[in-house]
């Protein structure tokens, strides 16, 4: 039988980020996002329009994905999914 393992922690991004350090990318593993508090930052899967980060979003393993710059600090809380 599979084992998942959750790994959770907070990753904090900068208004003054260059948009460069924002690209789309793809992780090896399920990821959920959190915010841990309100902002009009913006996530957006391929192939999709983009979506206020409001609740949790859930980010398929291996999906294309980016974040799109707001107004002040993102706090994100993520737990990477992990089967072993």
């Amino acid at each position: 039988f599979p084992v998942t393992i959750e790994t959770r922690y907070i990753r904090k991004f900068s208004p003054d980020l260059f948009d460069e350090e924002l690209k789309w990318h793809w992780d090896e593993e399920e990821r959920i996002i959190k915010s841990t508090f309100e902002t009009n930052w913006m996530f957006q899967l391929d192939n999709n329009l983009p979506v206020k980060i409001e609740g949790e979003i859930r980010i398929p393993k291996g999906e294309w994905h980016r974040l799109i710059k707001g107004d002040g600090i993102l706090e994100l809380e993520i737990t990477k999914i992990k089967d072993i």
